[in-house]
């Protein structure tokens, strides 16, 4: 029940306990509207559709995931040590959505699968991060990239089995943190000066 007016946030928040509970094949902006105590036009005027409701939670949801990689890119540290712990938060943030809470993971891989565009953004932003990774480390000698953006999609790509959900039955598998160390290690190797 909403104290007053009702913000998009509330929305999302209940829209995110709606998918819970039913799965994203059953979850109504109906459903929503009633966990809300409000009408579903009340919703509709926040968002106009069933699909932007789920673009927002799902795009609310892969900002909440990765809240610790900003940390990290607005790190001093060297450019070499930033890179591996950013690859690190992103491994944990998924890591743990997918461990700790198993069904809602599945229910927000559905929506990602089915919310192409927030998607495409969202990859763009990480590695548009890796990129200020990559360029920090060129100004100041660290590393060495012909190419910084091709370099950023690289390394986005080569970590794919840490970040992707379609990897995450890995993540709990023994030596995962080994393969993890191993792959930072190729590729600082790969991006240091020579």
């Amino acid at each position: 029940m909403t104290d007053g007016i009702l913000t998009p946030d509330q929305i999302l928040a209940a829209a995110q306990d709606v998918l819970r509970r039913y799965g994203p094949a059953k979850a109504t902006v109906v459903d929503v509207a009633r966990a809300l105590g409000v009408s579903h036009g009340s919703v509709y005027r926040h968002f106009p559709s069933k699909t932007a409701l789920r673009e927002a939670v799902t795009q609310r949801w892969l900002d909440q995931s990765h809240a610790e990689l900003a940390t990290v890119l607005a790190s001093d540290a060297p450019a070499g040590v930033r890179l591996r712990e950013w690859l690190g938060a992103l491994f944990r943030s998924k890591r743990k959505r997918a461990l700790d809470d198993p069904e809602l993971f599945a229910t927000y891989v559905a929506l990602v699968t089915e919310s192409s565009q927030v998607v495409e953004g969202h990859v763009a932003d990480l590695v548009g991060q890796i990129r200020q990774i990559v360029d920090a480390g060129l100004e100041r000698g660290e590393f060495a990239a012909p190419d910084p953006a091709a370099t950023a999609r690289a390394v986005f790509d080569a970590a794919i089995r840490f970040h992707n959900p379609a990897h995450a039955a890995e993540w709990s598998r023994p030596g995962i943190e080994d393969d993890f160390t191993a792959l930072c290690d190729l590729i600082l190797l790969g991006l240091e000066v020579r």
